[in-house]
């Protein structure tokens, strides 16, 4: 048996775009822009940056290395997730995935003296589990309040940080996030620190593809098939999409090491690709583009955990 272009070393929860397409009788193949916001939407929560860290930075001589797991629910009854690899009806409505995606990741933070004071820079790079999907992110957090911690006040912090996908020949999507974190420090018993914190995020989700083939189960060099590249299709560029999410959480440190556990909930997608010349909404097996695509992403919770050194 040979294997299909495209698909060799493919793991279950890498993407075939090309199964977001509708199937015309002329043959050409049109690209459902509804299915597409709600499937960046989702994977746009998964491989967004988590927060995991309270609203103080490490002072300019910190340094953290951190090693995170998080676990994010989808909707798994959602026709889009059709486009996993490992979808058991590529064709189908119905359950298409777990009910939930796990990433892993690794970090490093840094506490910075310049540009300004409270400071702090990170980076690292997440993985899908089950798939060949990596994402880069990087950060920088800014402590507008923090160190009070004998008064009955809390410490805050802004951050911006952004996540970009890479492996996926088809989709490039990037993850642009702005937070708001409040927290407090607390000593337990001269030998404990324990820091709860809580907060907001805004996500702004770019969605862009490139030429996706539209039968991904033929061979574009198989001679049986000499029309085959008439299939292939390019998804519009959509506008982007917007999601809130908010989270709590908490990190207990003991001398140089530490736990953090952390708790989000982004809430279901509302955002619109609002096409110019046309009042119509997408639906599911569309025969046109040209329609106003409002993202049905549901509501997600992710449940985080990181753990690392703080030296």
């Amino acid at each position: 048996m040979v294997a299909q272009p495209g698909l060799v070393m493919a793991d279950g929860n890498d993407l075939v775009l090309g199964r977001l397409g509708a199937h015309q009788s002329d043959g050409t193949v049109i690209g459902q822009n509804l299915e597409l916001r709600g499937l960046a939407s989702q994977l746009g929560v998964v491989l967004a940056p988590h927060l995991l860290t309270p609203a103080d930075t490490p002072g300019f001589g910190g340094f953290e290395l951190a090693f995170d797991y998080a676990t994010t629910t989808i909707d798994n009854n959602a026709a889009y997730w059709r486009v996993r690899e490992g979808a058991p009806d590529p064709s189908g409505t119905g359950v298409q995935a777990p009910g939930f995606l796990r990433t892993t990741g690794l970090f490093v933070r840094k506490g910075m003296w310049f540009p300004l004071p409270s400071f702090e820079l990170g980076g690292g790079a997440v993985h899908l589990v089950d798939s060949r999907i990596w994402a880069g992110q990087l950060y920088a957090k800014l402590g507008l309040h923090e160190g009070y911690h004998d008064l009955p006040i809390p410490s805050v912090s802004v951050r911006g940080a952004v996540s970009r996908m890479m492996n996926q020949r088809e989709l490039d999507l990037t993850v642009a996030s702005l937070d708001v974190t409040l927290s407090k420090h607390l000593g337990i018993g001269g030998t404990w620190r324990l820091d709860p914190f809580i907060g907001w995020n805004l996500l702004m989700i770019v969605p862009r593809t490139e030429v996706v083939d539209g039968t991904p189960d033929i061979d574009p060099l198989d001679p049986a098939h000499p029309m085959d590249g008439a299939s292939n299709f390019v998804f519009k560029e959509q506008q982007n999409i917007y999601r809130n999410r908010f989270f709590v959480g908490a990190k207990a440190q003991f001398a140089w090491f530490y736990l953090t556990l952390e708790l989000e909930l982004a809430l279901k997608g509302s955002s619109v690709d609002d096409r110019q010349g046309t009042t119509s909404s997408c639906m599911l097996d569309s025969p046109t583009s040209s329609c106003d695509a409002t993202d049905p992403a549901a509501s997600q919770r992710t449940l985080s955990v990181s753990a690392g050194l703080d030296l």
